[in-house]
C-alpha cells in the first residue's frame, strides 16, 4: 500500500511502499498519476533501479525525449541523460553542471517536457550529510500569489525561450564546448505564454525562468527586462519553494509545466554526485 508523506512547502510530497523495479498495477498507477498531479514533486525513497527498469517506469508516463546532447548520455541507453561530476578515461560520463539556474526542462522547444524522472545513484557527502540538493519551486502557486492587475497584464503575453542562452550562461565549471551546427538547428528559439494552462490540472502556471527565457515578445527591451526580473524574483520566493535532500535510491519526479528546479552546487571532486535523468515529451503550452 502506497504511503504519503507531504513536505512542508506547497509541493512535493514522499510516496513510499512500493517497489518501482516489478510491475505496477494499473490502479496503483492511477493513484501515482493523482499524487503527482497533486503535489507537482514526488519522491519514491529506497529504489533499486537498473536503467531498463528505470526507462520502463518512465514510459508508463509517456514517451521519452532523446537528448541532443549524447555525450551526456548513458552508453548503449538514449533515454537515459545523467548529471555527474565523475571523470572516467579523461571523460567526464555526464554534465557536470546542469542546473544551475532556475528553469524547467525543455522549456525551448515547441512542446516542452510534460515531467522529469531523477535517479541518485551516488549523492556526494560531508560531515555524514547529503551535498548536491535541488530545490524546487511551484509555478501554480506563484502564479496564484500574484496581484490581480499582474495577472490582467500577463494575458495574452508571450516570451522567447532559447536553449542557446542557458547553454552558454556563466558557470563555476568553466565555458562549455561548443555546440554543434545539429545541435543548435533542433533547438532554435521558441516562444511560449509567459502564464500557461496546465494540460492535466487546468490551473494556470507561471512559464518563464532565468536560465532560458530572454524577454518578452511585443516590448521595449527595458519594459521586458524589467517585467521578467519582477517575475524571476516572484518565483524564487521561500514560501513557494520545496528543497529535497537526496538519499542514494531516490526516484524524484517533477512537473515541468508546473514548477521550476534549480541545482545546489555545493560539493566538488573526490565528492562524487551520479543521478540519472529520463525525461517525457509534453505538448504545446497554452
Amino acid at each position: 500500500m502506497l504511503s504519503v508523506r507531504r513536505s512542508r512547502a506547497p509541493l512535493g510530497a514522499e510516496i513510499a511502499g512500493i517497489d518501482l523495479s516489478g510491475e505496477v498495477d494499473a490502479r496503483t498507477f492511477r493513484d501515482i498519476v493523482e499524487l503527482f498531479h497533486q503535489h507537482e514533486v514526488v519522491c519514491f525513497p529506497d529504489q533499486k533501479l537498473t536503467p531498463e527498469q528505470h526507462v520502463a517506469f518512465s514510459t508508463r508516463f509517456g514517451e521519452i525525449w532523446m537528448h541532443h546532447r549524447t555525450d551526456c548520455c548513458r552508453p548503449g541507453y538514449p533515454e537515459i541523460f545523467v548529471v555527474s561530476n565523475i571523470v572516467e578515461n579523461g571523460r567526464p560520463i555526464g554534465s557536470r553542471d546542469a542546473g544551475v539556474f532556475w528553469h524547467s526542462d525543455f522549456c525551448y522547444v515547441k512542446e516542452p517536457a510534460r515531467a522529469s524522472l531523477l535517479y541518485a545513484r551516488e549523492v556526494p557527502q560531508k560531515d555524514g550529510g547529503p551535498l548536491g540538493d535541488t530545490l524546487f519551486a511551484s509555478m501554480t502557486t506563484a502564479y496564484e500569489a500574484l496581484p490581480d492587475a499582474t495577472k490582467r497584464r500577463l494575458e495574452g503575453l508571450k516570451a522567447v525561450n532559447s536553449y542557446s542562452r542557458g547553454y552558454y550562461r556563466d558557470r563555476k565549471s568553466g565555458p562549455r564546448r561548443e555546440l554543434t551546427e545539429e545541435q543548435k538547428s533542433i533547438t532554435p528559439d521558441v516562444e511560449h505564454p509567459v502564464a500557461r494552462t496546465h494540460p492535466y490540472t487546468g490551473k494556470k502556471c507561471l512559464f518563464v525562468n532565468e536560465g532560458y527565457t530572454t524577454r518578452i515578445v511585443g516590448m521595449s527591451e527595458t519594459e521586458s527586462e524589467a517585467l521578467l526580473a519582477e517575475l524571476f524574483a516572484h518565483v524564487a520566493r521561500p514560501e513557494f519553494v520545496y528543497r529535497h535532500r537526496w538519499r542514494v535510491g531516490d526516484l524524484v519526479m517533477w512537473d515541468n509545466c508546473s514548477t521550476q528546479h534549480r541545482a545546489v552546487m555545493d560539493y566538488a571532486l573526490p565528492q562524487r554526485r551520479h543521478m540519472e535523468r529520463t525525461t517525457l515529451h509534453g505538448t504545446a503550452p497554452f
